[in-house]
């Protein structure tokens, strides 16, 4: 029995509200069950300059988490004049996901970055402000589209990420904290709305897993994507 008392492929509650920023070109707050994730989007009119004169267009993410987004304060990152390495490393997990759904060429030179600030934490941040991402990047295309700034689409697919893990000797879909933080093994599944996978990552916190297990979890990887997608759509439409 899972501590929230959900099935073993079964996702917390999904919850996508749009345009919560008045001044950024798009904007969401997403909430997986008690994960919450405001995202936002911003258009710069200049690409970073290793791309100036390539005609192509980047997007990139920043992300951080407020002091109370955990049951204990955590000190700011900028009081202490760095970025801790964790979250370094998510943010360019959440870059890299992103541009798998963006035509570069399509987006010119131009930048859009993406921030996710987690407001609380539950498990699977990163999961929601990818997932969160992707709807805030995607009103920014809009933006540029219906003011002919661009002539083509430049978002190609959805992309979403979800969480999976070993939890009491049992694959299980989206991971709350409680479950996450006992796992034996955690993955993170980022795919695209056409089910193509963009990355995974997993390891075994403590006995290792089969290929069996592996492979029962991107089954439940590919179900929960389904379920997210479909609230990117609704939130959007």
């Amino acid at each position: 029995m899972r501590p929230s008392g959900r099935a073993l492929n079964e996702m917390r509650t999904i919850s996508i509200e749009t345009n919560v920023v008045k001044h950024a070109e798009g904007s969401c707050l997403i909430r997986i069950g008690d994960t919450h994730v405001l995202c936002t989007a911003s258009i710069e009119d200049r690409p970073p300059p290793f791309l100036k004169g390539t005609g192509l267009g980047w997007v990139t993410a920043e992300y951080g988490m407020l002091p109370r987004a955990t049951n204990t304060r955590n000190r700011r990152e900028a009081a202490s004049g760095k970025q801790q390495g964790r979250t370094i490393e998510i943010q360019r997990l959440i870059g890299r996901a992103l541009r798998a759904g963006v035509d570069r060429a399509a987006l010119g030179e131009r930048q859009i970055v993406v921030d996710c600030d987690v407001i609380q934490a539950d498990g699977g941040t990163r999961c929601a402000a990818i997932t969160g991402g992707w709807v805030a990047l995607r009103l920014a295309a809009n933006k540029l589209l219906a003011s002919r700034l661009i002539l083509s689409d430049p978002i190609t697919d959805h992309i979403a990420a979800v969480s999976c893990g070993i939890y009491g000797g049992q694959p299980v879909l989206d991971l709350e904290y409680v479950e996450d933080s006992a796992a034996g093994t955690d993955g993170n599944f980022v795919l695209t709305g056409s089910g193509a996978l963009v990355e995974v990552q997993m390891s075994a916190e403590g006995a290792a897993f089969s290929r069996s297990e592996m492979l029962q979890l991107l089954d439940h990887a590919e179900s929960g994507i389904k379920q997210l997608v479909s609230a990117q759509k609704t939130a959007i439409s």
